[in-house]
């Protein structure tokens, strides 16, 4: 898995647009104390669920490998000039 540029911020990004995609298809909001390993598969398996994203190998999906697929899910949905993206 190659290391992306700015790694934790897109992660931080995805997770945002993620939990705003979720409410939109009528997820329940994901509360306060919710960790950030819970949210990342549930975007995730939502994300392959409605085919935005290719599914990881069942023996590939681990959390790290599910991290790295938002991030770079959100950095193709970022615009060219998106600082982000530099």
């Amino acid at each position: 898995m190659k290391k992306v540029k700015n790694e934790s911020q897109l992660l931080k990004k995805a997770l945002s647009i993620g939990e705003q995609y979720a409410e939109k298809r009528g997820f329940a909001k994901f509360d306060s104390g919710t960790s950030n390993k819970i949210k990342i598969e549930c975007i995730y398996r939502l994300l392959v669920q409605d085919k935005l994203i290719t599914p990881l190998a069942s023996n590939k999906e681990d959390g790290p490998s599910m991290k790295h697929k938002l991030v770079l899910w959100i950095q193709r949905q970022l615009p060219e000039n998106h600082p982000l993206r530099e």
